[in-house]
Protein backbone atom coordinates (compact mmCIF):
# COMPACT_ATOMS: atom_id res chain seq x y z
CA UNK A 1 0.00 0.00 0.00
CA UNK A 2 1.43 3.23 -1.47
CA UNK A 3 2.08 6.20 1.38
CA UNK A 4 0.83 9.51 0.70
CA UNK A 5 2.75 12.34 0.81
CA UNK A 6 0.27 13.96 3.31
CA UNK A 7 1.34 10.71 5.61
CA UNK A 8 4.75 11.09 4.84
CA UNK A 9 4.74 14.46 6.42
CA UNK A 10 2.58 12.77 9.30
CA UNK A 11 4.57 10.33 9.59
CA UNK A 12 7.89 12.76 9.93
CA UNK A 13 6.51 14.95 12.64
CA UNK A 14 5.47 12.24 14.79
CA UNK A 15 8.87 10.84 14.46
CA UNK A 16 10.39 14.50 15.37
CA UNK A 17 7.95 15.10 18.67
CA UNK A 18 8.88 11.52 20.17
CA UNK A 19 12.80 11.93 19.19
CA UNK A 20 12.17 15.84 20.91
CA UNK A 21 10.84 14.33 23.83
CA UNK A 22 12.67 11.28 24.53
CA UNK A 23 16.34 12.87 23.92
CA UNK A 24 14.94 15.87 26.57
CA UNK A 25 14.04 13.12 28.93
CA UNK A 26 16.91 11.23 28.68
CA UNK A 27 19.48 12.34 26.79
CA UNK A 28 21.26 11.52 23.48
CA UNK A 29 22.59 8.71 23.73
CA UNK A 30 20.38 7.09 25.70
CA UNK A 31 17.71 6.50 22.69
CA UNK A 32 17.65 4.70 19.89
CA UNK A 33 16.13 5.00 16.81
CA UNK A 34 13.78 1.75 17.38
CA UNK A 35 12.77 4.24 20.65
CA UNK A 36 11.92 6.49 18.68
CA UNK A 37 9.79 5.33 16.11
CA UNK A 38 7.97 2.75 18.62
CA UNK A 39 7.19 5.84 20.55
CA UNK A 40 5.96 7.36 16.96
CA UNK A 41 4.06 4.60 16.32
CA UNK A 42 6.06 3.48 13.51
CA UNK A 43 8.02 0.70 12.74
CA UNK A 44 11.98 0.90 13.14
CA UNK A 45 12.44 -0.07 9.19
CA UNK A 46 10.58 3.32 8.49
CA UNK A 47 13.09 5.41 9.88
CA UNK A 48 15.51 5.59 7.28
CA UNK A 49 13.30 6.87 4.13
CA UNK A 50 13.22 9.93 6.88
CA UNK A 51 16.46 10.46 8.26
CA UNK A 52 19.91 9.60 7.07
CA UNK A 53 21.03 8.78 10.39
CA UNK A 54 20.65 8.73 14.13
CA UNK A 55 22.86 12.18 14.21
CA UNK A 56 20.42 13.51 11.53
CA UNK A 57 17.63 13.13 13.46
CA UNK A 58 18.77 14.40 16.58
CA UNK A 59 20.15 17.44 14.44
CA UNK A 60 16.28 17.92 13.19
CA UNK A 61 14.58 17.23 16.45
CA UNK A 62 16.68 19.50 18.26
CA UNK A 63 16.07 22.22 16.20
CA UNK A 64 12.26 21.66 16.13
CA UNK A 65 12.50 22.33 19.63
CA UNK A 66 14.02 25.06 20.02
CA UNK A 67 12.02 26.81 17.23
CA UNK A 68 10.28 29.52 19.33
CA UNK A 69 6.56 29.54 19.40
CA UNK A 70 5.02 32.14 17.36
CA UNK A 71 3.84 35.46 19.10
CA UNK A 72 0.85 37.66 18.33
CA UNK A 73 2.14 39.96 16.21
CA UNK A 74 2.39 43.84 18.04
CA UNK A 75 1.79 41.46 21.50
CA UNK A 76 4.33 43.03 24.23
CA UNK A 77 6.80 40.49 25.57
CA UNK A 78 5.53 39.76 28.73
CA UNK A 79 9.68 38.71 30.62
CA UNK A 80 8.27 38.69 34.36
CA UNK A 81 5.21 36.02 33.40
CA UNK A 82 7.98 34.20 31.23
CA UNK A 83 10.11 33.77 33.98
CA UNK A 84 7.71 32.86 36.38
CA UNK A 85 6.94 29.90 34.41
CA UNK A 86 10.54 29.10 33.10
CA UNK A 87 11.53 28.80 36.53
CA UNK A 88 8.35 26.98 37.74
CA UNK A 89 8.69 23.50 39.63
CA UNK A 90 6.55 22.08 36.79
CA UNK A 91 8.97 23.14 33.95
CA UNK A 92 11.48 21.51 35.90
CA UNK A 93 9.38 18.42 36.52
CA UNK A 94 8.37 17.79 33.15
CA UNK A 95 12.14 17.67 30.77
CA UNK A 96 10.56 15.96 27.91
CA UNK A 97 8.24 18.58 27.33
CA UNK A 98 10.26 21.29 28.29
CA UNK A 99 13.11 23.66 26.90
CA UNK A 100 15.80 21.75 25.43
CA UNK A 101 18.52 23.99 25.92
CA UNK A 102 18.28 22.88 29.40
CA UNK A 103 17.66 19.50 29.14
CA UNK A 104 20.36 19.08 26.72
CA UNK A 105 22.86 21.66 27.14
CA UNK A 106 25.73 20.18 29.11
CA UNK A 107 25.43 17.38 26.44
CA UNK A 108 25.27 19.23 23.06
CA UNK A 109 28.72 20.34 23.48
CA UNK A 110 29.93 16.62 22.83
CA UNK A 111 27.78 15.73 20.19
CA UNK A 112 28.33 16.07 16.18
CA UNK A 113 28.91 18.95 14.30
CA UNK A 114 25.21 18.69 12.71
CA UNK A 115 24.11 18.65 16.26
CA UNK A 116 25.68 21.70 17.91
CA UNK A 117 24.53 23.86 14.56
CA UNK A 118 21.35 23.12 15.54
CA UNK A 119 21.76 23.96 19.52
CA UNK A 120 23.59 27.33 18.51
CA UNK A 121 20.91 28.25 15.86
CA UNK A 122 18.41 27.71 18.59
CA UNK A 123 19.90 29.36 21.30
CA UNK A 124 20.46 32.54 18.50
CA UNK A 125 16.62 32.47 18.31
CA UNK A 126 15.88 32.41 21.80
CA UNK A 127 18.10 35.50 22.38
CA UNK A 128 16.48 37.46 19.25
CA UNK A 129 13.04 36.78 21.38
CA UNK A 130 14.78 37.42 24.60
CA UNK A 131 16.59 40.43 22.99
CA UNK A 132 12.70 41.94 22.17
CA UNK A 133 11.98 42.22 26.02
CA UNK A 134 15.47 43.86 27.22
CA UNK A 135 15.33 47.80 27.06
CA UNK A 136 16.99 48.74 23.94
CA UNK A 137 17.19 45.19 22.46
CA UNK A 138 19.91 44.67 24.90
CA UNK A 139 21.91 41.71 23.72
CA UNK A 140 24.12 41.23 26.48
CA UNK A 141 21.60 41.64 28.69
CA UNK A 142 19.40 38.68 26.87
CA UNK A 143 22.34 36.25 26.92
CA UNK A 144 22.65 36.76 30.76
CA UNK A 145 18.78 36.39 31.28
CA UNK A 146 18.98 33.33 29.19
CA UNK A 147 22.46 31.74 30.81
CA UNK A 148 20.56 32.35 34.36
CA UNK A 149 17.10 30.68 33.36
CA UNK A 150 18.91 27.66 31.65
CA UNK A 151 21.63 27.24 34.01
CA UNK A 152 19.29 28.05 37.17
CA UNK A 153 16.64 24.81 35.49
CA UNK A 154 19.75 22.74 34.86
CA UNK A 155 20.77 22.90 38.65
CA UNK A 156 17.44 22.30 40.20
CA UNK A 157 17.08 19.45 37.96
CA UNK A 158 20.44 18.37 38.91
CA UNK A 159 20.21 18.28 42.76
CA UNK A 160 18.63 15.29 44.82
CA UNK A 161 17.24 17.48 47.58
CA UNK A 162 13.75 18.98 46.79
CA UNK A 163 13.83 22.11 49.02
CA UNK A 164 16.90 23.07 47.40
CA UNK A 165 15.53 22.72 44.32
CA UNK A 166 12.90 25.16 45.24
CA UNK A 167 15.22 27.06 46.50
CA UNK A 168 17.40 27.39 43.36
CA UNK A 169 14.27 27.97 41.61
CA UNK A 170 13.47 30.97 43.66
CA UNK A 171 16.45 32.32 43.84
CA UNK A 172 16.96 32.67 39.86
CA UNK A 173 13.31 34.16 39.80
CA UNK A 174 14.54 36.83 41.92
CA UNK A 175 17.54 37.65 40.45
CA UNK A 176 15.84 37.84 36.93
CA UNK A 177 12.78 40.37 38.57
CA UNK A 178 10.13 37.75 38.61
CA UNK A 179 8.26 37.14 42.16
Amino acid sequence: MRVTREQVRENRRRILEAAGRLFREKGFSAVTVAEVMEEAGLTHGGFYGHFASKEDLAAQALAQALTPAPREPGTAPDLAGFVAAYLSAAHRDRPGSGCALAALGSEAARQPAPVRRAFTEGLEARVARMQEAQPEGDRAAALAAISGLVGALMLARAVDDPALSDEILAAARGALGSP
